[in-house]
């Protein structure tokens, strides 16, 4: 496995040597395509006819960090550099460099002044700005593409890889590379779409959506609302946060470890999770029955959703009697106050008694539950 993956290592410096050296021609493509292969790229096009020589934008899915490096090979396409610092590594992954680190409105008018001079190839971009998996959906179409020209040719890029998955949210773009070096094959499908020509009075906003659903029928995946804005921001929780079952024990106090009952020590970590969740909601709302809480965390998947369910009403349940003493007990202002050395002037509000009455406005239900909840932060504080 290593001597493969120093084999095609050399073999890919070699493919970037003969890109650079030689000028954009059909005889480049051939032999880098023809190089790719040993490398063990392949990539395929559904029919060629289809694609539109008079087309100066093409709008395609990200699916990884050399699509345009892919496509490149099969016509020639220039994709302007969105991240990362111009400069050579830049120009040898094979962006163009525009020179504009301004807003986006600046560059797309730099993109706008060089579609208009015909002699440039047509730009390739990606309304994602982001890659994915290209399995479950497409992320929200950015508008800024669809200002540049009134017609726009959609590409879909499908790709396969055995063994391990094609591409990983978190990885960089050498990790990806040196696992396209260590599979034995990965396999590129583009198949070009009809142009999509701008409607009258189309807004860029409205033409990218139209673009990102025929795109999404394409491919037969979902045309989501999830932006790349969306996308890192689920990944930046997913590397602070750590899983429960994999928390040390020794981390956490007994006051802030939750209360999981025995019987669930060997069951799966997603229904110790559920259980840990459900036993939250059933602090705030101690009148609703345990098993229909887990039913709704099970569809949410969130606390504060569950709760706003049942305090609106929108999970039916019969309210089960509360056991004596489950009211959170008041502790008293001198013990705080001697504790922390605070003046025995300076009173501590009592935490207020949790309503036992299922109220029927919904904004009594609200101050209910705000109630119990600083309740409970109060408590937690002293």
């Amino acid at each position: 496995g290593l001597c493969l993956l120093v084999l095609r290592v050399f073999i890919g410096v070699h493919v970037f040597l003969v890109s650079c050296a030689l000028p954009d021609s059909v005889l480049r493509r051939f032999i880098v395509r023809v190089m790719c292969s040993v490398l063990g790229l392949f990539v395929r096009q559904s029919d060629p006819r289809l694609r539109d020589t008079s087309v100066r934008v093409y709008i395609a899915n990200h699916v990884t960090q050399f699509d345009h490096n892919v496509i490149n090979l099969l016509t020639s396409c220039n994709t302007p550099a969105l991240n990362g610092a111009p400069g050579f590594l830049c120009w040898s992954r094979g962006f163009m460099e525009l020179g504009v680190t301004g807003s986006r409105a600046e560059l797309v008018d730099s993109l706008k002044v060089y579609s208009s001079h015909r002699a440039n190839p047509p730009l390739l971009l990606f309304p994602e700005e982001a890659a994915t998996n290209g399995r479950a959906g497409l992320l929200r179409f950015s508008s800024w593409p669809f200002s540049i020209l009134d017609v726009v040719q959609p590409v879909a890029l499908q790709v396969q890889r055995p063994l391990i998955t094609v591409s990983v949210a978190d990885s960089s773009w050498i990790a990806e590379l040196l696992w396209t070096f260590f599979v034995p094959f990965t396999v590129y499908q583009v198949r070009w779409m009809p142009s999509v020509p701008r409607r009258a009075e189309e807004l860029s906003e409205d033409f990218a959506l139209r673009v990102q659903e025929l795109l999404a029928m394409e491919l037969g995946v979902v045309s989501t609302r999830l932006t790349a804005a969306d996308k890192a921001e689920h990944m930046k929780r997913l590397r602070h946060t750590s899983p429960l079952s994999f928390t040390p024990a020794s981390s956490q106090t007994l006051a802030a470890r939750p209360r999981v009952p025995s019987n669930l020590a060997a069951v799966a970590p997603e229904e110790v999770r559920i259980a840990a969740m459900a036993q939250q909601v059933k602090e705030v709302l101690p009148h609703v029955p345990l098993e229909v809480i887990r039913i709704d965390l099970v569809q949410t998947n969130c606390v504060d959703t569950t709760i706003a369910n049942l305090l609106e009403g929108r999970v039916p349940f019969n309210p089960e009697s509360e056991e004596p003493g489950t009211d959170l007990p008041a502790p008293s202002t001198s013990q705080p106050a001697a504790a922390f050395g605070v003046q025995s002037s300076v009173a501590v509000p009592p935490s207020k008694p949790a309503t036992k009455q299922f109220a029927r406005s919904p904004v009594e239900r609200h101050l209910s539950l705000q109630e119990r909840k600083r309740a409970l932060y109060d408590y937690a504080r002293r």
